[in-house]
């Protein structure tokens, strides 16, 4: 209950936050730093979206419920980017088969070291013709049939998107099984930050506390505080 309970609030906030900068809000050079300051919520809100539709993928979001958490995660991905729940689910699977390895649909073993090359091809390979004919109606849409103003809907809408990957990227890809002086801790190939839980939430919803969610996938993201502090991930390098 307390994950269903969490995801209608950061799924709900984020629909009602975008709906209303779509609908309501009116962008200008007065109400700049108020349209800033909603993306950043936007951007932040977007993470909590893909997070719980990975929880949904381990079946932590409504445990012993599967139907329910395909429901959820489907509709969810889907208005995250139009992504199709399968592809994005089994790819997810294979990362934690592979972490780090050739086939590791979330790793570019030609660039384990380079943030940007390897986001290159992290966008290349989820970020597929779907998604983009997915944005494309619904900016088409926003602008044609609404009159919404592009600004408006590359600031509040567009903007949030590309930079909420990229927060995803970082803070859960990137940091935690880049190659670096550091040996992993262990064959799952990845680390944690050791972030305090305030900044943990904020950075990407506990998703860099990585090392204990690939050693206990079945731990829900705000659980994962917890795990930390029984030391399921213990030994892990910053």
């Amino acid at each position: 209950m307390i994950g269903l309970a969490l995801a209608t609030l950061i799924a709900g906030g984020w629909l009602g936050l975008h709906l209303y900068s779509m609908f309501v809000f009116e962008l200008s050079w007065t109400s700049l730093p108020q349209a800033l300051i909603m993306a950043a919520i936007l951007c932040w809100l977007s993470v909590g979206v893909f997070i719980v539709s990975h929880d949904a993928m381990h079946g932590t979001l409504a445990p012993g419920h599967p139907r329910l958490n395909s429901a959820i995660g489907s509709l969810l991905l889907f208005l995250y980017a139009g992504f199709a729940w399968r592809r994005m689910r089994d790819a997810h699977f294979e990362h934690h088969k592979l972490a780090g390895h050739a086939g590791d649909p979330d790793f570019d073993e030609n660039n384990p070291t380079s943030f940007w090359r390897w986001y290159g091809t992290f966008f290349r390979r989820y970020f597929s013709w779907q998604s983009l004919v997915f944005v494309h109606t619904v900016v088409g849409i926003y602008l044609f049939v609404f009159g919404i103003p592009f600004m408006q809907i590359f600031v509040l809408y567009g903007a949030p998107a590309l930079l909420s990957s990229l927060q995803l990227f970082y803070f859960g890809t990137y940091r935690p099984h880049r190659h670096a002086a550091e040996d992993f801790p262990d064959d799952h190939n990845a680390r944690s930050d050791h972030f305090s839980t305030l900044a943990s939430l904020a950075s990407c919803f506990h998703f860099g506390y990585h090392l204990e969610h690939h050693r206990r996938p079945d731990v829900p993201w705000w659980a994962l505080p917890s795990a930390k502090k029984a030391g399921i991930g213990a030994g892990v390098a910053a």
